[in-house]
Parts: C-alpha cells; sequence; structure tokens
C-alpha cells in the first residue's frame, strides 16, 4: 500500500483518521494504540508474513532495552542487539549479493538465495540499533511498549523515511495534542499535496526519459550523447522529487495526527558544495551516518589521513544501506572520494584565505588580491551539480557496463550504431502518443528544465508552508507565520487533483531495495 494509491488515500487514510479521532476523545494513549495497530495493518497489506518479521524486531529489542537497565550488563546486551540488528538485515538485504559476488569472482556454483527483501527492513533496523546504541550510552529506557511500537512503525515514516530518532518520537506520543491541531492538519494536508504532486507528476513523468534508457543500456545497448544526458539528468531530479516528495508526504501525513517528523531534504540541488550537499540530502540518515558511523570511528579527531579514511567507509557503507549491490557500493565510494576532496579544498582554501587576509591588512594587496582565486558561487554549484549526477549514473545502473556505456555516452563515446541506440530506446517507450526522436528529446528537455528550475528557484516544501521541526531552535518560529486561506486550499486542491488524476498511470516505487 503506497501513499500514492488510491486504496490508501480512499481507505487506509479516511479510516484511520477518524478511529484516530474517536480513540483520541476518550483519551491519548487509546489515540496512540489506534495508531500502533493501523500501523502494523499498514504494513502487513504489502506481505502479511513479514509483519511477523517487524513484530518479532519490536519485541525483541523492546526487551534488550528493558534488559539494559542494569549497569552491569547494558554494554553486553546492548552489543549483542546491535550486531542481532544487523545479522537480520545482512541475511534479508544482502545473502542474494554475497553469493551472487562469491560466484562471479570464483566461478564456482553456489546455491541461489531467493530472498524477498523487506519492505522498509533498513530503516526500522537502524531506527532501533540508535535506541539500544543510545541506552548503552546513558539514555534512558523506554518502558511503553505501546510507544516503542509506534516509534518503529509509525505508517508515515516506514517504508521510505525519514528515519527517525526516538528522542524526537517518543515524547510526542506521551503528550497531549496542542490546541492548534485545526492549523496543523491544515498544513499537513497542504504539505502531503505538494508531496503527492512531486511524485505523482513531476517523479513518475520524467521516469518515463529514464527508464527505457536504462534498461536498454543494462541489456547491452548502446546511447547516444543526448539521450545519455536527458536520462542522467532526468533521474537525477526524478530521485530528488520522488523521495523528498515521499518525506513532504510523511510530514503531511504525521501532522493530521499532531506529529512533527524531521525535515528530510532541504533543496540539495542548490548546495554549492559537497558537504553542503549532504547536510540538505537524506539529513536523517547523514545524521544517523555521522553519529553511529563517522564519530564512532573517530571522525576527524585522529588526524587528517585517518579522517579521509573514516569518511570513505562511512560513505560506502552507506552506499550499501541504499541498496546491495557493487554499484551501490561505488556510489558511495565516490560521495566518500567528493568529501575528502572538498575537506581538503576547504582547508586549503582556508590557509589562502588568511594569508590573502594578512596581506590586505598589511596593505600589501587590495581587495581583489585577496579574493583571487576563489571559486565564485556559480562555478561552485557547477562542479558539485556535475559530480551528484555523475555519481547517480552508478545508483541507477543495473549492471556494470550499463552504467559505462552510459557515462561513455555522456562524454561523447558512443558505441554501436547512433540509428540502432536510438530505435532501441524508442522501443521501450511506454508514452500515449508516438513522436519523433527529436521531438521526444525536446519534450524530455523541457521537462528536465522545468524540474530543474523548480529544484533551484523554489525553498523546500515543509519551508514553503511553515514547517517546523520537534524541538526547533526558537528563532526559527518566524516560519510559522503561514495560516490556512482559500488561496492555498485552492493550490492544494488543484495539486491534489492533478496528482489523483495522474495516478492512473503505471507508477515507479524506488525503495524497495531499503
Amino acid at each position: 500500500m503506497l501513499f500514492s494509491s488510491y486504496t490508501f488515500l480512499f481507505q487506509f487514510l479516511p479510516a484511520t483518521v477518524l478511529a484516530f479521532a474517536a480513540a483520541r476523545r476518550h483519551s491519548p494513549r487509546a489515540g496512540i494504540m489506534v495508531l500502533a495497530g493501523a500501523s502494523l495493518f499498514f504494513y502487513g497489506a504489502w506481505r502479511p508474513i513479514y509483519l511477523l518479521l517487524l513484530v518479532a524486531s519490536i519485541a525483541v529489542n523492546f526487551g534488550l532495552g528493558l534488559r539494559m537497565e542494569d549497569p552491569l550488563r547494558r554494554r553486553t546486551i546492548g552489543a549483542f542487539g546491535v550486531a542481532l540488528n544487523l545479522g537480520v538485515l545482512c541475511y534479508f538485504k544482502y545473502t542474494n549479493f554475497i553469493f551472487d559476488s562469491l560466484n562471479t569472482l570464483s566461478g564456482v556454483p553456489l546455491p541461489f538465495f531467493n530472498i524477498i527483501l523487506p519492505l522498509g527492513i533498513s530503516f526500522f533496523t537502524f531506527q532501533q540499533i540508535a535506541y539500544l546504541v543510545d541506552v548503552m550510552r546513558g539514555a534512558k529506557v523506554e518502558r511503553d511498549i505501546v510507544s516503542y511500537t509506534l516509534f518503529v512503525s509509525f505508517f508515515p515514516h516506514l517504508i521510505a523515511g525519514p528515519l527517525v530518532h526516538h528522542a524526537e518520537m517518543i515524547p510526542q506520543f506521551k503528550r497531549g495534542r496542542t490546541g492548534r491541531s485545526a492549523v496543523l492538519a491544515a498544513r499537513g494536508l497542504a504539505i502531503f499535496a505538494a508531496g503527492l504532486f512531486k511524485k505523482v507528476v513531476i517523479a513518475d513523468n520524467l521516469a518515463q526519459f529514464v527508464s527505457p534508457v536504462f534498461a536498454h543500456l543494462d541489456a547491452g545497448g548502446g546511447v547516444t550523447t543526448p539521450w545519455a544526458w536527458l536520462a542522467t539528468l532526468a533521474y537525477s531530479l526524478q530521485i530528488y522529487f520522488d523521495f523528498s516528495g515521499y518525506s513532504d508526504m510523511a510530514i503531511g501525513l504525521a501532522l493530521l495526527f499532531g506529529i512533527r517528523l524531521p525535515v528530510n531534504f532541504r533543496s540539495p540541488y542548490q548546495a554549492i558544495s559537497i558537504i553542503e550537499f549532504w547536510r540538505r540530502w537524506h539529513i536523517t540518515l547523514s545524521r544517523f551516518l555521522r553519529d553511529y558511523l563517522y564519530i564512532p570511528l573517530g571522525g576527524n579527531r585522529l588526524g587528517e589521513q585517518r579522517r579521509y579514511i573514516n569518511l570513505l567507509v562511512t560513505m560506502l557503507l552507506g552506499g550499501l544501506w541504499h541498496g546491495a549491490g557493487w554499484n551501490f557500493l561505488v556510489w558511495g565510494g565516490l560521495h566518500g572520494i567528493y568529501l575528502s576532496i572538498n575537506h581538503l579544498w576547504r582547508g586549503w582554501r582556508g590557509g589562502d584565505a588568511h594569508a590573502a587576509k594578512a596581506l590586505v591588512s598589511k596593505g600589501s594587496a587590495s581587495k581583489e588580491l585577496a579574493s583571487k582565486g576563489l571559486a565564485s558561487k556559480g562555478l561552485s554549484w557547477a562542479i558539485t551539480f556535475f559530480a551528484v549526477v555523475v555519481a547517480w549514473v552508478f545508483f541507477r545502473a543495473r549492471t556494470a557496463d550499463g552504467a559505462w556505456q552510459m557515462l561513455g555516452g555522456l562524454f561523447g563515446f558512443e558505441a554501436g550504431s547512433s540509428a540502432y541506440a536510438s530505435s532501441g530506446i524508442l522501443r521501450l517507450m511506454d508514452l500515449p502518443i508516438l513522436v519523433g526522436e527529436e521531438r521526444l528529446l525536446l519534450i524530455g528537455g523541457c521537462a528536465v528544465a522545468l524540474a530543474l528550475a523548480v529544484a533551484l528557484c523554489l525553498p523546500n516544501v515543509p519551508r514553503l508552508f511553515g514547517y517546523r521541526e520537534y524541538r526547533r531552535a526558537p528563532e526559527q518560529a518566524a516560519l510559522l507565520r503561514w495560516r490556512p486561506n482559500a488561496a492555498w486550499a485552492l493550490v492544494s486542491a488543484l495539486a491534489l487533483a492533478i496528482s489523483l488524476f495522474g495516478m492512473w498511470q503505471r507508477l515507479e516505487f524506488l525503495y524497495f531495495q531499503f
């Protein structure tokens, strides 16, 4: 059951909202119990058998947390719990990948395990690992099984994030609903409508220029340079609008129940460095990798060389978190290299800037000399965006040959006949009308340009609607001035209507590998 499905919008969601409202009239805890039950039903609607896995995971980790109240056993039990969670995750997510890789490298035929990946397992496993690690560090043990269950399984964030933290969720479940619930619900509906529009109207229409091209390459075909750039740029924008759209929908849905989720995207394609990109892209995953992997490895406290090793290890494992495949490892490794280069550049530029300021203070140089050699914001943005786009090639391609063929196409090294490459792509196009290649490229180029303009020029959706995260700093209070009015209601209703009309087409779900 996906957010962008008629079953969810017209059956599950209305029933859950009404049941929650009725239960909250009785008591806040009754409302939380309804949400926990609805969330488990939501997960079980996909594959009921894997609901047992989710319930078992919740029960085991909750029980381990209770046993960790004993200070003498806390670290031992915590380490066992982390290892157990990682073991379960590795079995379901990486067994096929490990055996396939061993088979390819050794040439020895190994048994094939057709293990179906449970939806959202990376999200609910990492959230519970963070809980166990925090208890090991002295955090309070959660003794309320209902609140803990809802923290793990709350349906808005369960299958596609954001990756929530127990300290920002469980306290919300235990407080009464605020008196401004009508404003929160209106804001939630507006944010949800915007997120649904981003996913259905923008991302899924861009996918028409992505999937056929990469499928053609993964099958051994070639690609011309125009198609390579169109498909790669379209995918870069598709995954952004799809992923951030799901995060926006999650935020909007949670607000319907008076719950605030963390913002997961802050216009990442506006970043002018890779460091800034990762502060804007999948923010909750970046937070997890920083707090539970990079810093425990030593962070930047053990010298420059160790810092870059830690960055590379963190991003390689971050790549594997996204999916079980060498392509995800390459993608993570590229971003690890990007971050290391960015930190090296900042260190060099910082020393250069300090020297220039010293010259200026002595009267030996002008302001032009002090700024000489520093890249402009425009150039910095172009380099950052180009690096991110190139890395997406490996993330999207299903085979190494497909990725290298795409890179060759991007840089003008076209393999095979251009006519054959184009005809192979056109045969895979699933479009309502048949048009020529040049017109398709023009339509795709216009769609990409429009989507890029939206990504670069507009604020992220939660900020647009004055959304405030739980426990945000007081200086962010100015963002709360948004109020529901007729104009916003009309815009939201129009976005929702267009999205509902567009949901008849085949929609892509990008998060099965998570």
